[in-house]
């Protein structure tokens, strides 16, 4: 059910490595999740700006789009790139809520999939050989990703219901498994003011993770907390800004892999998602443990 992958680098030269290694993870593990594909890449930061990812329908024509947001939000240009079904137009940090608003008042299906400094995030209903190379991942570069490949059992099967869930900026987060108590934290986290777009559990467990965030915690003590208030199977890899974290629940029933090297860190579901990353055979291997904390981050 479901397959998950993690990458972080800490050889700057393998960054421009990085989206083909993480569309290699994603394609072994597509036999895990036929359903819908969905990562997030974490490259350069433009100074002052933040990275809005927009989906809008295929075929869609981007460009009045972008010439829309220049105006609302002052600027005769506004840097972008398109992805197939998706685009990433970046934003100067002090307009984000103009152009968001200018979003909101559109009449079109255009959706915000994610944003941040440096977090750009994809996904698509489709195999992840398909949808990786529709996106171009193996182009990317950055320092670290996630992704996620689904076998839809809690929701329909929908681009909205793809994985990885963002919910706040720079963060996101992949699921492999399913959550009991999840209307219960989520009613408590909209009282909190969070708001969600899917009914799916695994965006509820982003959200908690971004509630703790909030509030000043690191990753550590976010991942800490869940293990109190999230009830259910799960393992989860979480993307930040500067990192990515690994969880799995007390009894940790899903499968999960880590490896290790000088020059890397990565966690698949299955151990065929890591067999073609560089120096795997000298890497350490290992099976991470249950409810403990895994965390690498850049500063």
């Amino acid at each position: 059910m479901c397959g998950i992958a993690g990458l972080f680098l800490k050889d700057q030269s393998l960054e421009g490595d990085l989206g083909g290694l993480m569309a290699g993870m994603l394609s072994a593990l597509g036999d895990r999740g036929p359903d819908s594909t969905g990562f997030a890449v974490y490259g350069t930061e433009s100074p002052g700006s933040v990275k809005l990812t927009l989906r809008g329908p295929q075929n869609f024509d981007f460009r009045p789009l972008v010439e829309m947001l220049s105006e609302a939000v002052g600027e005769p240009t506004l840097a972008h790139r398109r992805h197939d079904s998706h685009v990433v137009v970046s934003i100067p940090a002090t307009r984000e809520p103009a152009a968001r608003d200018a979003l909101r008042a559109l009449q079109q299906d255009i959706s915000i999939v994610g944003s941040g400094r440096r977090m750009e995030l994809f996904k698509e209903i489709g195999r992840p050989e398909q949808v990786t190379q529709r996106f171009g991942l193996a182009k990317m570069r950055g320092t670290h990703a996630i992704g996620h490949t689904r076998m839809a059992t809690e929701s329909a099967v929908t681009t909205d219901g793809a994985h990885p869930f963002t919910t706040g900026a720079d963060q996101c987060l992949v699921h492999n498994g399913s959550l009991s108590n999840h209307n219960a934290v989520r009613r408590d986290l909209v009282r909190q003011g969070l708001t969600f777009r899917t009914d799916n559990d695994s965006e509820v467990a982003a959200g908690f993770i971004t509630s703790q965030l909030t509030r000043g915690r690191s990753l550590e003590q976010a991942m800490e907390a869940s293990l109190d208030a999230l009830d259910g199977f799960y393992t989860f890899v979480i993307g930040t800004e500067f990192g990515l974290g690994v969880l799995r629940d007390p009894i940790a029933c899903k499968p999960a892999v880590m490896a290790e090297t000088r020059q890397w860190v990565a966690f698949g579901t299955e151990y065929r998602a890591l067999v073609d990353l560089p120096g795997i055979a000298l890497a350490k291997v290992w099976e991470p443990e249950p409810a403990r904390t895994y965390r690498w981050e850049r500063h």
